[in-house]
């Protein structure tokens, strides 16, 4: 069932007005502290055709006591997201402003068929992990023409932390990211992982628009890890006042315990920027892979940034291709792709064949509301 706490006088002083629920199994524990979680302002779990939208309304998280709990450690459970849905399907989250979030703002995880479109996302950027929208173990995703300004990654795939996420094995996939405008003080603009052990694949985004930001594109994981992130295409990107315009990560290092697999490797592959145009940017990028676990067909196409930094690339243990590339790119990225070695160019995104097919529309309004995929295109997600 869908649960949209109502505003209490109490709600926003006492963490104890807001329900305790067990951990995702993906995770294993809270995200930021051991054992449960709090619910998440409007929360639902096994749903099928959720529309959560409004006429630019504004839902106000009002985080502001959260970050302080937060910063002063004073909370017993990880902090709640403003909204949540569990194992659903048919989701619409549209024309609406979340403001203050006191965790991430939209988490939808375990679910399919989602469409997050037209939202406004606003916290303080420095506001502790006010992610803007982060699918976690989701397929067929679409997220489009969204401004989102505050204090973490502006959009985020995700797909479970170390063990818990290689056991609950529940990847993210089929996802289209386009039309995003958005600015970050710690983060990037447009992030997978570090939280990606159940794999993140066939993702496609396009038209990020990224100003006043640490990163622009980033890749987090590390040792113990595993997963996978493969078959990524990121182009079109337009990045001013940016630190670090492309960064992939290999020592991402936190842990949710002593239990992880040292052993177990992510798999880095088929990554493609194209595309990319930046201004004020202090570093090109830092591309960096794990020991033992090359992080392999890192492709770059026209990319062209105008850079403050005397050594804009650093990379270590990656290997691929570059085209067109300004500054000139670190040595490991100079050689062009042989014939049995090509560049993903996301043609293969399936995501369209996965979308439900229109039926015969309705007239009444209940009826659009009931069936919002009668007047919603899966395929303008492409």
């Amino acid at each position: 069932m869908l649960n949209p706490r109502r505003k209490m006088s109490r709600s926003a002083r006492d963490s104890s007005d807001w329900p305790v629920i067990d951990a995702l199994p993906s995770y294993g524990r809270g995200r930021e502290l051991p054992g449960k979680r709090h619910q998440s302002l409007i929360f639902g779990s096994n749903l099928t055709d959720v529309i959560i939208t409004g006429a630019n309304g504004t839902i106000d998280g009002q985080g502001a006591i959260w970050w302080d709990w937060f910063h002063n450690h004073t909370l017993n459970y990880t902090r709640p997201p403003l909204v949540e849905l569990m194992y659903s399907n048919k989701v619409v989250i549209s024309n609406l402003t979340f403001t203050n979030s006191p965790f991430w703002n939209i988490h939808p995880v375990y679910c399919s068929q989602v469409l997050v479109q037209h939202l406004t996302i606003l916290a303080p950027i420095s506001s502790p992990n006010t992610d803007g929208i982060d699918p976690d173990s989701s397929t067929n995703v679409c997220i489009e023409d969204c401004y989102i300004r505050n204090g973490d990654d502006i959009v985020v795939v995700k797909s479970g932390w170390d063990e818990y996420g290689i056991s609950f094995a529940h990847p993210s996939s089929n996802i289209s990211i386009r039309n995003i405008t958005g600015q970050t003080r710690n983060s990037a603009g447009i992030a997978f992982g570090s939280e990606m052990s159940g794999g993140i694949s066939d993702v496609r985004a396009e038209g990020i628009r990224i100003v006043n930001s640490v990163h622009g594109i980033r890749i987090k994981t590390a040792p113990g890890r595993g997963g996978y992130v493969r078959n990524v295409y990121v182009a079109d990107v337009s990045l001013d006042n940016v630190s670090i315009a492309i960064r992939i990560t290999g020592n991402y290092g936190e842990h949710p315990d002593e239990n992880y697999n040292k052993n177990a490797l992510p798999t880095i592959s088929n990554i493609t920027f194209k595309n990319i145009v930046g201004v004020n940017i202090g570093v090109a990028g830092m591309l960096q892979g794990i020991q033992g676990d090359n992080f392999s067909n890192i492709c770059l196409s026209n990319v062209s940034l105008s850079v403050r930094s005397t050594y804009p690339w650093n990379c270590s243990l990656v290997e691929g291709y570059s085209n067109s590339v300004s500054p000139e790119i670190c040595e490991q990225l100079r050689t062009n792709p042989g014939p049995e070695q090509v560049c993903y160019n996301g043609n293969s995104y399936p995501a369209a064949a996965a979308q439900p097919q229109p039926q015969s529309p309705q007239n009444s309004s209940a009826s659009r509301l009931l069936n919002p995929f009668v007047y919603i295109s899966w395929f303008l997600c492409r």
